[in-house]
């Protein structure tokens, strides 16, 4: 009999967590980091206080999945038939088991994920009960929260569950998770954009491409983006919002549905997920205020200038910690090259990295003036017709899960304890420090 996903995941993880033990108690009481009150003030930049098995973010080299950068992941993971993008399950199983997947591996996660697809009934219905103007961003999170009545975690802790044990139950439940979400995405696409007319999922898709068939968008092309998209925002090390509520929520033992709906209420947030759709708000004000059509590199300039007097930032320029163009933009800038001719919005996503950057860098005040993902995601999906840019963040929140569950199984295999971090006062502080 093959391995199963769970069992190799369990060769692996169970030694891991000994190890992390023994690791602990030798070195418990070694410094890893050091807290300025800037810091402090600041969101804690930069200061490491977690640990997160699946990725890390260099700031000068960018993203790394176990190691491995975008580029050579685009080269190394396996693909769809005749496809040149990697397939999103195979970056679920390098996170989770921590070795590149054979085509082989993929296939089985792929199947795995779609015997596990079928969505409760009531979650639709609780979808149906809601305004259709609520954001996706809200039905979304509610409908993650709605699947909840499904926890395998939550059953067996009520039961009386060892500790040894809640690695597996929270791999259930996450695998179930991963499997449904593009369903219950699709379903909101649809019943807020389409006039309710949904689209059954195909069976015989991979995990992306079949959330495509669901959305409405059968064009190849579109395929190969949405394994490109969830792939390439899967996961961006533990500390950014998302990915750190869902670690913070799931180290009280909440399920992976009441941990990963809270992360997605973090992720709908304008400074995190939601500013993909913040620059196509600002290309399109761009275009509707220069008359239309595509601008000359010129006047993107003078209107970036005057959007920095108006007290604003570019949306989709600067990151809280990487120091260079984001390897997530270039993987889209070459999809783009690629795939795509003639797009105006595509050609002032592109224009402005040839402007954006020397205007922030002449302030003087601009830790990183380059493009984030943000930064061209959005002008992507308008090529293909997907112009709803409020249910973009929805995407991001789909292709999120797959890091941030791979990470709540590790949380759990490894035994890791209740975040609790300590705070002081702005008082105790003045007493410290001003004389």
């Amino acid at each position: 009999m093959l391995e199963t996903l769970k069992e190799k995941f369990a060769a692996r993880a169970l030694p891991m967590a000994a190890e992390v033990k023994e690791f602990v108690k030798t070195h418990g009481n070694e410094v890893v980091s050091q807290v300025t009150l800037a810091q402090l003030y600041g969101g804690m930049k930069g200061v490491t206080g977690l640990v997160t098995e699946t990725s890390k973010l260099d700031p000068e080299e960018g993203i790394r999945f176990r190691g491995y950068s975008i580029p050579e992941l685009r080269d190394a993971l396996p693909k769809a038939p005749g496809g040149k993008e990697p397939l999103p399950e195979g970056i679920f199983y390098l996170m989770l088991i921590g070795e590149l997947p054979t085509a082989k591996d993929v296939i089985n996660v792929s199947n795995n994920l779609a015997r596990r697809a079928i969505v409760p009934k009531h979650v639709f219905d609780m979808l149906e009960s809601l305004p259709r103007h609520t954001h996706p961003m809200t039905q979304f999170s509610m409908a993650i929260m709605a699947l909840g009545t499904e926890s395998v975690f939550a059953d067996e802790y009520k039961k009386g569950m060892h500790k040894r044990d809640y690695w597996a139950a929270t791999y259930e439940d996450a695998m179930n998770l991963i499997a449904r979400l593009p369903r219950v995405a699709a379903y909101i696409y649809r019943r807020v954009y389409k006039n309710g007319e949904h689209i059954e999922p195909d069976s015989k898709l991979d995990w992306a491409g079949n959330f495509a068939h669901m959305l409405g968008y059968d064009n190849d092309d579109f395929k190969r983006l949405m394994r490109l998209y969830m792939t390439i925002h899967s996961d961006h090390e533990g500390g950014n919002v998302s990915a750190h509520t869902n670690h913070l929520v799931g180290s009280a033992l909440s399920d992976a549905y009441l941990s990963f709906s809270a992360s997605m209420n973090g992720l709908a947030g304008p400074l995190h997920g939601l500013a993909n759709q913040e620059v196509i708000r600002w290309i399109l004000r761009l275009q509707e205020d220069l008359g239309g059509g595509k601008p000359t590199k010129k006047q993107i300039a003078d209107y970036v200038h005057q959007t920095l007097e108006e007290g604003k930032v570019i949306p989709g320029y600067g990151h809280a910690v990487l120091r260079k163009t984001d390897p997530r933009f270039t993987a889209q800038w070459e999809f783009a090259k690629q795939y795509i001719r003639n797009d105006d919005i595509i050609d002032i996503v592109h224009d402005m990295y040839d402007v954006v950057p020397d205007i922030l860098n002449s302030l003087g005040k601009v830790k990183n003036p380059w493009p984030n993902v943000d930064a061209h995601s959005g002008a992507l999906l308008v090529h293909y017709g997907m112009v709803e840019y409020e249910f973009y963040t929805v995407l991001f929140g789909v292709s999120r899960a797959l890091g941030v569950l791979a990470s709540l199984i590790w949380d759990r295999a490894l035994g890791l304890a209740i975040e609790r971090p300590g705070s002081t006062t702005t008082d105790l502080l003045k007493t410290r420090f001003v004389q």
